[in-house]
């Protein structure tokens, strides 16, 4: 971005943003209260939108302020169409990254001294080991540093994290203590987003954990509900799970790998037969497992061999029975945390090893037909993935069978690793799956067909696995016996419950893609005792995609999001033991995780304001004298569920009953606006426990979810490394509070990225400035507009473009477009006002000018609401806009709006024409001069289409109407065209002419089909001509009728497209002085044509002398004497003395031969001289 020259425009808003805000704080104006007569209570005209309440550990960002600002619109809006409107906003402190960054102080301060000392860079790796808690390994002395610890050598010290917000380090030592952030951060937000103007009424807010009593209480009672409703379970469950934090790794806990789950393998035990080798020949009389994971054990009957990376480092574990397994030690991490190991999180090291060092050991593997399998070398194998061992299944799987046929074919490669023929040559692909158009050998024969030479050719396996394992799975008969006739998809889970009873195989987990937890330690899949929530009940899930049935998502994808979710989702652990948050009523030791207690907080924002007194952590008295304690079950049961009785408490009966009235009037939410990225968890989560709060009362169930794509900064990520990065403050700074909403609102609103562009938020900078400054304008100068008959051709369009732009601005407020309706509502509605005043030649119509500028504050006041009441203010209105009404739009005539775009259209056209009559004519270099600029035109308008044209529409029409509003295809048209003989010499054009036809109407529906046009266009022109004639800068045009013309123009003219002719008319120059002293109008020369008139003698002058701005100002005379008249010296004062004034009867009449003018008046015929005089008034 380049530098600004200067704020002053930038300064102007923000002075009147601070002013308006002082206004609305000390009228209360977003404060709200349910009513309290029983007509409002009862006939609910309410707006309630909320909007995930942001986490507290640190300020506000513009990706936050994007998707609240969809929320700040509709409020914005609703309000204006008479509806009660509540915008509450939380602040979200449960979890453990405040925990997390707070402890992190703590140990650097421990580490590096107050304040820290931090090492140099090459030192810091070795002292960030020490931070890092990292699995445990038994033989320590060759443990190698994990991916997560790599990650965190690089990471930057939580102190300068704090340091880079600005803060001191007197103050960075106060954060060490979580506690210090929830006093700190929450009120930053709070002030920040009233500056932005938010709409929020601030009594309602609150912050999250048992540092709130209410709050702590209100979701306690939450989980005592949902226990006894059992839908919360207690057990072992597969989790994400960080070892470095001790608990699992919740989708708000998680650096990277938000959505990502758990993922199921089956764990391929396949026995090494002695005699062992020489490296493993000190584990004699052990068992030996290489355990390969698989997500295809059906396919295990198939097994040829097993793959080994030779370069790959594995290491031999022992497991709790006493067996060993040899895989990656990445896995064995995960195993270690899924009951594989006798100690949970720790792996006891056998040995480590490299891949060659067990390439070609025997192995006798389940399932099979081969008695013995050898490990043989595959180059391919990922570490991240698996562990590290690999099956082989050449006859369904294009990887092994590419690779099988490398090791067959290339003798150096089987000696490079020491592969004997009889461990490779013997073994052939085994028919076990019959698929449809594949056969029983399906790999290799889509090898074959894809001609794929070896297992480096990735791009054509990857398309090759795609045909293969999409059609196995849900097409695929079993060839094997036991299972032979039934599909693969009925027979996975049986084989894999078949080889475990055997103790052939084992289940296991690892992440789907790696998970970092916000301490940048690399996640697990673990098995935990926990507490968690079964959405995975299928009763719970039916009637959780009830609620999604009934709710409104604004677009698909929003909605088949949800149907996904709905439709994979299984357990979700409510429970952990580290962070802040509330503890579970019946089991102390665990808190309620940060996505397990947002899930219905919109029902404490209806009664939070007469609770908490206004304060956030809910620590001051209450307004209805309420303490935390009183707050029993029971009476949170009776303000939230509307058919229990009154319960035994000392709170009087009249404030539980205003509590209740309180929740009963809001609820349910109207709409919840949130990122995409929330579909997969907490709003679906919202839905669920919704209806298992409310099961009998569809009533409370959520109406509407908007979700919107993330934001980028001028078309790139936002990130902090980058310094592409606006925190909201900054934002404010940079653009003004409304400049910065037009810029958001302009962002976009689909699910797709928006994108904040400065230079946008720049430009509205000045569009906001301009139109306030052409506001005062018009409000000084409005005894100069016009007034009388609002009733022109162009007062008309105004009107209707005015109404057309009311109502499809608020169409787009309704479906929460708020990018289109910035533009039907600002940028078209400005444009209909600057071409009305271009148009208007007559000038504009004060009370359409005052008209316009009420509407334009009132739809614009959603968007930018401090300049709108500033606006409003400067029209004299009395309140508040924020109390003002939506405009009413009146009739809307199409027709007459389309005959303006016509205007508009030719006017163009005409333009276009007039530089192309200028060109010089084409011929040699420097042989011709470009022609005169022309006089005068006649435009030629046709009433009907040439024959030609007439035959090809009236066809369209007639198929158009027969096919139900379609076309058929060129090559029919073109055939029953050829037909015609009429059309015969026109068949060159006609085609094209049909494609232009066809063109427009896909843009401008059926009436392009119409033989004739819907409105007047010869009026229409007749009725601007002046503003024709003068953007064109000619005498003179005229308006003629295409039968008028030669047989070309009669050929090619036709309604809708009308053609023009140029020409120049001979005149005699005549000098035009103006005798008024220090106005900056000088003396000129014009040419006087035969047949003008005042008005085209002026018009004229006014094109050649800029100065003059209005015509009717202008008063043309002629010298009394026209001989000596232009010889004497005017007197000062005495201008228009021995001058006769010219009147709107007067015509000049030229003698070219003579090369002069004379006038006529009334039958006098006058000589003018060769000079006149023309006075501004």
């Amino acid at each position: 971005m380049t530098e600004r020259k200067g704020t002053a425009k930038l300064d102007f808003l923000r002075r009147i943003e601070e002013e308006v805000q002082q206004k609305w704080e000390q009228e209360k104006i977003f404060e709200i209260d349910a009513p309290t007569t029983i007509g409002e209570s009862t006939n609910k005209n309410k707006y309630f939108i909320t909007f995930p309440y942001p986490y507290m550990n640190g300020r506000l960002h513009l990706g936050h302020t994007f998707c609240l600002s969809k929320c700040e619109f509709a409020v914005g809006y609703q309000r204006m169409k008479g509806k009660h409107c509540l915008f509450p906003f939380g602040l979200h402190c449960t979890g453990m990254p405040i925990k997390a960054c707070a402890d992190k102080l703590k140990r650097e301060m421990e580490l590096y001294g107050n304040p820290p000392q931090f090492p140099e860079e090459d030192e810091e790796e070795e002292e960030q080991k020490k931070i890092t808690d990292e699995v445990i390994f038994k033989e320590k002395s060759k443990g190698k540093k994990s991916k997560a610890a790599a990650k965190s050598g690089s990471s930057k010290f939580q102190w300068d994290i704090m340091k880079s917000l600005g803060l001191r380090d007197e103050e960075i030592v106060k954060f060490a203590e979580a506690e210090h952030w929830l006093d700190y951060f929450p009120p930053l937000a709070v002030e920040d987003l009233k500056k932005m103007g938010l709409k929020a009424d601030w009594r309602r807010s609150f912050i999250t954990t048992d540092v709130n009593p209410f709050y702590d209480s209100f979701v306690r009672w939450q989980y005592i509900t949902l226990k006894e409703r059992k839908k919360i379970k207690f057990g072992k469950r597969y989790t994400i799970y960080s070892p470095k934090d001790g608990q699992p790794c919740m989708d708000h806990d998680r650096q990277t790998g938000e959505g990502v789950g758990p993922q199921e393998y089956t764990l391929i035990k396949m026995k090494i037969v002695e005699p062992y080798s020489a490296k493993l020949s000190g584990l004699k009389g052990k068992n030996i497992f290489l355990v390969a994971a698989t997500l295809r054990p059906e396919t295990m009957f198939g097994q040829t061999n097993c793959w080994i990376r030779p370069d790959m480092k594995y290491i031999i574990f022992e497991t709790a029975s006493g067996d060993l397994f040899i895989s990656t030690q990445r896995s064995a991490r995960n195993m270690s945390f899924q009951g594989f190991t006798k100690e949970n999180g720790v792996v006891p090291v056998i040995m480590n090893i490299m891949g060659q060092d067990i390439l070609g050991c025997a192995l006798s593997a389940p399932l099979t037909s081969y008695k013995t399998i050898y490990a043989l070398p595959m180059l391919t194998i990922k570490e991240d993935k698996g562990t590290g061992v690999v099956t082989s299944v050449p006859s369904d799987a294009p990887d092994d069978i590419a690779a099988l046929r490398d090791i067959r074919k290339k003798q150096a490669l089987r000696e490079k690793y020491g592969i004997q023929d009889y461990m490779v040559l013997p073994f052939e692909p085994v028919p076990i799956i019959e698929i449809p158009g594949y056969g029983n050998l399906s790999a290799p024969l889509v090898c074959d067909e894809l001609k794929i030479q070896s297992q480096n050719d990735r791009e054509k396996l990857a398309e090759a696995k795609e045909k293969v394992y999409l059609k196995g799975f849900y097409e695929g008969i079993m060839l094997v016996e036991g299972f032979k006739g039934q599909k693969v998809q009925d027979v996975k889970k049986p084989i894999q419950k078949m080889m475990m009873e055997k103790g052939e195989a084992m289940i296991y987990m690892e992440p789907e893609k790696q998970v970092l937890s916000r301490s940048a330690d690399e996640c697990v899949v673990a098995l935990c005792d926990q507490w968690y929530l079964d959405y995975g009940n299928e009763e719970w899930k039916k009637q959780a995609t009830g609620v999604l049935e009934a709710l409104e998502t604004f677009c698909d994808e929003t909605r088949k999001n949800f149907e996904a979710t709905l439709a994979w989702l299984q357990e979700h652990a409510c429970s952990r033991t580290y962070g802040l948050g509330t503890r579970l009523p019946w089991d102390e030791q665990w808190l309620i995780e940060s996505l397990s207690d947002s899930t219905i907080y919109m029902a404490y924002y209806t009664v939070a304001h007469l609770l908490q007194g206004g304060v956030l952590n809910g620590q001051a008295p209450s307004p209805l004298g309420i303490r935390a304690e009183q707050m029993t079950r029971e009476v949170w049961d009776y303000i939230f569920f509307k058919t229990v009785p009154f319960p035994k408490t000392d709170i009087p009966k009249e404030n539980l009953q205003k509590l209740r009235r309180e929740f009963e009037f809001w609820y349910p939410v109207d709409v919840r606006i949130s990122g995409k990225d929330l579909v997969p968890n907490h709003l679906s989560y919202y839905l669920y426990n919704h209806v298992a709060m409310w099961p009998n009362d569809s009533g409370k169930w959520p109406k509407a979810v908007r979700a919107n794509g993330h934001l980028l900064l001028n078309s790139e990520k936002m990130s902090k490394s980058t310094g592409n990065f606006l925190t909201l403050s900054q934002a404010i700074a940079k653009f003004s509070a409304d400049g910065m909403r037009l810029a958001l609102a302009d962002a976009g609103d689909t699910v797709e990225d928006a994108n904040f562009v400065e230079a946008m938020a720049d430009a509205g900078i000045l569009r906001l400035f301009t139109w306030v400054e052409w506001v005062k304008e018009m409000i000084v100068n409005q005894n100069n507009l016009r007034t009388g008959p609002a009733d022109t051709f162009n007062d008309r369009v105004f009107i209707s473009e005015m109404n057309s732009s009311i109502i499809k601005t608020e169409q787009h407020f309704e479906r929460m477009m708020y990018k289109e309706a910035l533009k039907s509502g600002f940028f078209e509605f400005q444009a209909a006002k600057d071409k009305y005043r271009e148009l208007a030649i007559e000038g504009m119509h004060r009370d359409l000018v005052f008209q316009f500028i009420e509407n334009q504050t009132l739809l614009l006041a959603p968007i930018c609401p401090h300049l709108c009441e500033h606006t409003w203010s400067l029209l004299g209105k009395s309140g508040s806009i924020i109390k003002a009404r939506w405009p009413t739009a009146g009739p809307v005539d199409e027709i007459l709006i389309r005959s303006s775009q016509y205007l508009m259209d030719t006017a163009h056209d005409l333009r276009l024409r007039l530089k192309a009559y200028m060109q010089p004519a084409k011929g040699k270099k420097g042989d011709s001069k470009p022609p005169a600029k022309p006089t005068h035109c006649t435009i030629y308008v046709a009433k009907t289409y040439p024959p030609w044209q007439h035959s090809a529409l009236s066809l369209l029409g007639k198929h158009y109407k027969s096919n139900n509003g379609a076309l058929p295809d060129n090559k029919v048209i073109a055939m029953e065209l050829g037909a015609m003989p009429e059309l015969k010499k026109y068949m060159k054009r006609v085609m094209p002419f049909v494609a232009m036809i066809k063109d427009n109407l896909e843009k401008n529906g059926p009436r392009v089909l119409d033989l004739e046009l819907e409105f007047d266009e010869r009026a229409v022109l007749l009725e601007n001509i002046v503003y024709l004639t003068n953007s064109l800068e000619l005498d003179q045009i005229d308006v003629a009728f295409a039968s008028e013309a030669d047989d070309k123009l009669k050929e090619d003219c036709c309604p809708g497209k009308p053609l023009c002719v140029f020409r120049s008319e001979p005149g005699v120059l005549v000098s035009l002085v103006n005798p008024q002293p220090a106005n900056g109008l000088f003396s000129t020369r014009i040419d006087i044509r035969q047949g003008d008139n005042k008005d085209s003698i002026i018009r004229r002058l006014s094109r050649v002398n800029r100065g003059i701005k209005d015509l009717s100002k202008v008063k043309l005379m002629r010298f009394e004497d026209p001989l000596l008249g232009p010889r004497r010296i005017p007197v000062l004062g005495k201008e228009e003395e021995g001058k006769m004034p010219i009147s709107n009867s007067s015509v000049f009449h030229i003698n070219l031969q003579e090369n002069k003018v004379h006038m006529s008046d009334n039958g006098l015929k006058m000589d003018i001289g060769d000079t006149l005089i023309y006075l501004v008034q």
